[in-house]
């Protein structure tokens, strides 16, 4: 077989990063575009492998129950692989069903990669006062569309830099997609952000060939309950627009399930901090004497993280990198710091690769009462989890999983351990 060969395959299981698993021959085949349950005519994409190969999904056979009309036409399966754009690959399937596959997807990663037995859940975003839309679209508070050589706007094509000019944004939130459409108008090559802080109106942010906006970055404000986090319009925040308020609650939901009350006169460490959303959540739980330690390697971040956790006397912000922070801190502490770390929480919520094993041995060497994982990676978090398990912290309550990206193959989840 070769590629561009046509294949039919009857479609078994779920994989990471959004596609799903048929065998042609005994071989592993990863299908895009598809779900459990199907049978389907794919597209081979890539035969170079022995182990697996990759196909386009390109005609369903038979149906599997859960599938819908995809909720945004340009990904659809009838429209050309080549043209049918990424960022939605669960869009085809029945909204509940997409949080039972990321369910399974985080457990099976727990399991093979991390060797672990643990109970995980799948909720959606939100709660009763700010729930979910019904049907998971218009979340994204953030978009980036791209502009190619000939002028057209659009977002690109799935696995590839192909700009495909489509007509609506079904995951953005009404005021993002008027103010794209919009911005399409004379639009230069590169590359286009529009984002809509908790004020409401929208910024458009132009990066010409991709470039980085000139000057000083604007400075927005986001909102989480009560509290007033500032942020460059260009700095990272939670797409979704009930993301930081879902996941600050559920982290002080499972941390106090966990371990109480916090301890406010012990040190907590929040690592890849950002501007401070969950360092906050901590000197929330633990009350305005709170100590803690927001780390962040990004200079803007900190600052803004400095001034959203001025309210506690014992917070502050430091611009350092997560491993050197944490080797340097479990070298050098003092036995009083030591002490009131070993009392501590030390929360990690780190990029997609994970926090990996050397920020993981240093963290278990300062052995906090507990450690808060926040993820987006579940297969990075099942390697982090199975370092733990070696230094004897479990996360024995479970893995709580969230479903901020509706209709995308990306989950985040929330673990608390204890040694």
């Amino acid at each position: 077989m070769h590629d561009d060969d046509l294949i039919d395959l009857d479609i078994t299981g779920i994989a990471h990063g959004g596609v799903s698993v048929g065998r042609h021959d005994g071989r592993v085949v990863f299908v895009s575009d598809t779900l459990p349950g199907e049978r389907v005519r794919a597209r081979l994409t890539d035969t170079r492998k022995k182990s697996f190969w990759r196909a386009d999904a390109v005609e369903v056979l038979e149906a599997a129950p859960e599938r819908r009309p995809h909720v945004w036409r340009a990904a659809d399966i009838d429209v050309d692989p080549s043209v049918r754009v990424g960022g939605a690959e669960f869009g085809h399937i029945e909204l509940s069903h997409q949080r039972a596959l990321k369910e399974r997807v985080i457990r099976e990663a727990v399991e093979r990669v991390g060797k672990l037995e643990l109970p995980v859940d799948v909720r959606p975003a939100g709660d009763a006062d700010a729930p979910e839309t019904a049907d998971g679209t218009g979340w994204r508070t953030r978009v980036s569309l791209h502009v190619d050589e000939e002028g057209r706007v659009g977002a690109y094509a799935a696995r590839s830099h192909h700009v495909v000019e489509t007509p609506d944004l079904p995951l953005a939130t009404d005021a993002i997609a008027r103010a794209a459409a919009e911005a399409r108008a004379g639009a230069r090559p590169g590359r286009i952000d529009l984002v809509q802080p908790a004020d409401g109106r929208v910024r458009v942010i132009a990066r010409p060939d991709g470039a980085r906006p000139a000057g000083s970055p604007e400075v927005i404000e986001e909102r989480v309950g009560e509290r007033t986090f500032r942020v460059d319009a260009t700095g990272f925040w939670q797409v979704h627009r009930l993301a930081a308020r879902t996941l600050t609650s559920l982290v002080a939901e499972e941390l106090t399930a966990s371990i109480g009350a916090l301890d406010p006169d012990a040190l907590h460490l929040d690592l890849y901090g950002g501007v401070g959303l969950f360092a906050a959540t901590l000197g929330d739980l633990g009350g305005p004497a709170t100590r803690v330690v927001s780390v962040e390697s990004d200079p803007r971040a900190t600052e803004h993280a400095g001034e959203n956790l001025a309210g506690w006397l014992g917070a502050r912000a430091e611009t350092a990198r997560v491993d050197r922070f944490v080797a340097r801190l479990a070298a050098d502490a003092s036995e009083r710091e030591r002490e009131r770390v070993s009392r501590g929480v030390v929360l990690l919520d780190p990029p997609r690769a994970g926090a990996g094993r050397e920020v993981v041995d240093h963290v278990a060497a300062l052995s906090p009462s507990a450690v808060v994982y926040v993820a987006c990676d579940p297969v990075a978090l099942a390697r982090d989890l199975s370092t733990f398990a070696a230094h004897g912290y479990r996360a024995d309550s479970g893995i709580r999983g969230v479903d901020l990206f509706p209709h995308s193959h990306h989950v985040e989840a929330v673990t608390v351990l204890r040694r």
